[in-house]
């Protein structure tokens, strides 16, 4: 997948999660929880979700490495 195809999907997967969230208008590196003010069960169900789409398995020990858009898409093309 290209990186701009796994964004897509982040922001689809983002708003199935957090409905009313706008992930498209999120500084892609500011911090995802912040930008869009989605507590800790709504980024596990996140985290979760994309397990689930893109079968790309997420350690819970990576989970910090996911703190931003631009870190989540690049995380998730590394690991595709």
């Amino acid at each position: 997948m290209t990186k701009e195809e796994i964004l897509a999907r982040v922001i689809a997967e983002l708003q199935n999660v957090a409905p009313g969230c706008e992930p498209e208008n999120a500084d892609p590196d500011g911090d995802l929880r912040e930008e869009l003010e989605i507590d800790s069960m709504d980024f596990l169900n996140f985290i979760i979700a994309l397990h689930k789409a893109l079968h790309i398995d997420i350690p819970e020990s990576d989970y910090p490495k996911l703190s931003t858009l631009n870190n989540i898409v690049a995380y998730l093309h590394d690991h595709s």
